[in-house]
C-alpha cells in the first residue's frame, strides 16, 4: 500500500460570519483577494493565491440558519490544514487501509469569473472524521479544474508572498498529536523539534508544539486561546522581500510589528487572531 504524499493545497483563516473585515485585515496584510466565491455547500471565500499552495478566508453569510454553520463553531483565527489529492478516491481508500479515521469524499462547486464568463470550479474534498483532530479541520482537496484557481493574475501581492511555509499548532502533547500524520504520510514525515514535532509537508512544514514553546517563539504576538488547550496558531509565509513586506504592511496601517532574526512578525491581534511571519 501506498500512502498519499504530502502537498499542501492551501490553508484556511475562518471568518464566521464577518467575511467583509476579515477581507478588509489580509488586503491591509498586502494580500491580493479573489472575488468573493460561493460555495454549493453554502459558505463563501475569498483565496489569496500563490505558487501551489493559497489562503482561504472562509464564512458563512451573517444570518445565515442553514448550510456551513459548524464555522461557528470555531474561534476567528486559523482553523484548516488541507493537504493536496490528485485523486480523491484513491486517497480515501488509501487512507482507509491505513487506519486513518477519515469520512468518504464530498463534491461541491463555486462560480468563478475568467475573462468576463462565469465557470463552475469543482473541488472533491476528503476529511477526518468529528473529533479526531481537536483544534481545528484537517483534510485533503482534490482539484477538477485547477485552471479557475491558479491564475497568475492573481498570484501578486503587495507583500510579496510566494508560498505558506510553515503552520504552527499548539498541542499539550506534540508527539501523540504527530501520530496522526505519521499513519497519513508515514513515520519518517515527522521529526524532533524544540518544543514538539514538525511534520513535513512538501514544501512546507507543520509545527505541532507545546504552548509554551509557542510563546518563546513569538510570546505576545500569539493568539488567544478562546479557552482552548490545542488549536491553530499561525502561519509562516515566504516573501520575495522582507522590506517589500514591511512597506506593505506600514502602507495597510497595521500596528505591532516587528523584524528580528530576518523575520517579520505581525501579532494575531492585527490578523484575525492568527499569528504570521513573513521570511525571505
Amino acid at each position: 500500500m501506498t500512502l498519499p504524499a504530502a502537498t499542501l493545497d492551501h490553508v484556511v483563516i475562518n471568518a464566521r460570519d464577518d467575511m467583509d473585515r476579515a477581507a478588509d485585515i489580509y488586503r491591509r496584510l498586502g494580500f491580493t483577494l479573489t472575488e468573493r466565491g460561493y460555495h454549493s455547500l453554502g459558505s463563501m471565500n475569498h483565496l489569496a493565491m500563490f505558487g501551489t499552495d493559497y489562503l482561504e478566508l472562509i464564512a458563512i453569510p451573517k444570518g445565515a440558519t442553514s448550510g456551513r454553520m459548524d464555522l461557528l463553531t470555531f474561534p476567528f483565527g486559523l482553523n484548516g490544514l488541507v493537504f493536496g489529492s490528485e485523486d480523491s478516491s484513491v486517497t480515501y481508500e488509501s487512507l482507509a487501509k491505513a487506519g486513518v479515521p477519515v469520512d468518504p469524499p464530498v463534491e461541491f462547486t463555486r462560480p468563478v469569473k475568467v475573462g468576463g464568463q462565469s465557470h463552475d470550479a469543482r473541488f472533491r474534498t476528503v476529511r477526518m472524521k468529528a473529533g479526531v483532530v481537536p483544534y481545528g479541520r484537517v483534510y485533503y482537496c482534490h482539484h477538477f479544474t485547477r485552471d479557475l484557481v491558479w491564475r497568475d493574475e492573481w498570484r501578486h501581492h503587495a507583500n510579496g508572498t510566494v508560498a505558506v511555509v510553515r503552520a504552527l499548532i499548539v498541542e499539550p502533547d506534540p508527539a501523540a498529536a504527530s501520530k496522526l500524520y505519521a499513519d497519513m504520510f508515514g513515520r519518517e514525515s515527522v521529526r524532533d523539534i524544540k518544543g514538539g514535532k514538525s511534520v513535513v509537508i512538501g514544501n512546507s512544514r507543520f509545527d505541532i508544539v507545546t504552548e509554551a514553546e509557542l510563546k518563546a517563539q513569538v510570546g505576545a504576538a500569539a493568539p488567544g486561546a478562546e479557552g482552548r488547550k490545542a488549536y491553530m496558531a499561525g502561519l509562516t509565509f515566504r516573501t520575495v522581500s522582507l522590506q517589500k513586506a514591511a512597506r506593505a504592511l506600514q502602507a495597510g496601517n497595521i500596528k505591532g510589528v516587528t523584524e528580528s532574526g530576518g523575520r517579520l512578525v505581525v501579532p494575531a491581534s492585527e490578523a484575525l487572531n492568527a499569528v504570521l511571519e513573513f521570511v525571505e
